[in-house]
């Protein structure tokens, strides 16, 4: 079964799998995120809750998302994501399926307004395996310019 890990700047490095985060409390689950406006459908935990295990340390300042599958890596602010991305992690009741993203995917509803210019359409990150809290911007490819950006999608 996939699990993912956040290590790097927090007070307990986890790893967790679909099976732990559907028996998180209903109140940070969101059952279908196409109420939060995602093109697909799947269910999810606030990051939150997620980051509240794990207790990033005062001076971690950004959100690594590592994906191994596709070499995807992207450094986003902490506090620009920390209280609205979510992590979508099962559809159908079963492991979210690569077709999907999965087996993890990261979801800002509305990224437009996080206020980061760090903050895009990339930034909503498939194929995750790995989170790493920095201080500072960590390891980010994600395209530079339209031309970059058009050519990735183009894959």
């Amino acid at each position: 079964m996939a699990n993912f890990t956040i290590t790097g700047q927090v007070e307990t490095p986890i790893s967790l799998t679909f099976a732990e985060l559907s028996e998180m409390p209903a109140e940070v689950q969101i059952a279908d995120v196409q109420s939060l406006g995602a093109k697909r459908s799947g269910c999810a935990v606030k990051l939150s809750a997620i980051l509240d295990r794990c207790r990033p340390l005062p001076e971690a300042d950004h959100l690594g998302l590592h994906a191994t599958a596709d070499d995807f890596h992207a450094s986003l602010p902490l506090d620009a994501v920390r209280d609205r991305a979510v992590l979508i992690y099962g559809q159908d009741g079963q492991p979210l399926p690569l077709a999907a993203g999965g087996p993890f995917r990261l979801f800002i509803p509305d990224h437009s307004q996080c206020k980061a210019s760090e903050i895009d359409e990339c930034a909503n990150v498939k194929f995750i395996d790995r989170i790493e809290l920095t201080i500072g911007k960590g390891h980010d490819n994600r395209p530079r310019d339209e031309d970059e950006h058009r050519a990735i999608h183009e894959h």
